[in-house]
């Protein structure tokens, strides 16, 4: 939509020679916690704070679900101020790299540690963390200094659930420099579409972020007791992985536990890259045949800059090999 004001606008921002920009705001209100975790988290007893709200304002769509307000027109007042700015001085300096390409040797430890036996955790170069509303405040600088070189990060459950931790997280992994991305925990008593539009409507695209994740799995505490068909379970990821990738022009990650891949994804998805949960026994024979980018390979993880246990993971490659994946998943 085009108007007198916005020609003004773009007119003095011509005439300047430059702009100056608000960073975008990712607030959203969230609601009511749902039931819905993975299963390598323990409830706490103690009650986790909610995440801050950035105050942006907010209307009901006929739904009744709440959507950003964002004006379509540029006031005559507004493109006035824009052309009183003095513009910055041009500079030279080449666009900063993409977060994590230094990588911190991880100093986790393990309530619970395992014997993997040949091939182990420490084996690998690459450490990283994935959190919730469970891990409760975080300091993510301290974290990032124990070694948690990525983060995935709770986001989303079914359709009207929003990790009341998520912005939190979210901006703040950033500010310590950790790459992270959002993931969504999938609800079978929900539709696929309704849940990838709740995901997209809650989670920012932002250049530098990892892929989004799509966690599946059986989780006995859910309310939902549906186990759909090996057939329905394919067709309703693949309408969710199709929507994310589409959107956020990135390939999702697919994350998923022991019992629910022998159920349902033996040899599915081969041109995904996934993320698989394996705290007793290393990949390889869990789950044989299938290539993997990620190993969750505890769910009793220890690391200062958070109180209680965190989930673990290792990237499957050496430094190289992780900048190389980041420069071109998150690039």
């Amino acid at each position: 939509m085009h108007s007198p004001a916005i020609a003004a606008l773009v007119f003095a921002c011509a005439a300047l020679a430059a702009c100056t920009t608000s960073p975008g705001l990712d607030a959203l209100n969230s609601v009511g916690p749902s039931q819905e975790t993975t299963s390598s988290i323990v409830r706490p007893a103690a009650v986790v704070p909610e995440g801050d709200s950035d105050g942006l304002a907010v209307e009901e769509n006929e739904a009744g679900v709440t959507a950003l307000a964002e004006p379509d027109v540029v006031t005559a007042e507004a493109a006035e101020k824009v052309a009183l700015i003095v513009p910055a001085k041009p500079t030279s300096r080449p666009a900063p790299p993409v977060a994590g390409g230094k990588v911190v040797r991880q100093r986790f430890r393990d309530a619970h540690p395992i014997n993997f036996g040949k091939v182990t955790p420490g084996d690998h170069a690459v450490h990283g963390v994935d959190v919730s509303r469970w891990q409760g405040d975080i300091n993510w600088a301290k974290l990032r200094g124990q070694g948690a070189n990525f983060a995935w990060i709770k986001a989303t459950d079914g359709g009207d659930h929003l990790d009341p931790m998520f912005k939190k997280n979210w901006r703040a992994a950033k500010a310590a420099g950790i790459p992270r991305g959002g993931y969504h925990f999938f609800y079978w008593c929900r539709s696929a579409s309704s849940q990838a539009d709740w995901f997209i409507r809650n989670v920012p695209k932002e250049k530098g972020a990892l892929p989004p994740v799509l966690d599946v799995e059986w989780n006995h505490l859910s309310a939902c007791k549906k186990r759909p068909s090996r057939e329905t379970v394919l067709e309703k990821m693949q309408v969710f992985l199709d929507r994310l990738e589409k959107h956020y022009g990135q390939r999702p990650v697919i994350y998923t536990a022991p019992d629910f891949y022998a159920d349902n994804l033996k040899g599915a998805f081969p041109n995904h890259p996934f993320w698989l949960r394996s705290v007793a026994a290393h990949p390889s024979k869990v789950y044989p045949g299938r290539k993997w980018l990620f190993w969750q390979y505890s769910g009793s993880g220890l690391s200062h800059g958070v109180d209680g246990r965190i989930d673990l993971n290792v990237f499957r490659g050496s430094t190289g090999e992780w900048r190389k994946w980041l420069a071109r998943a998150a690039g």
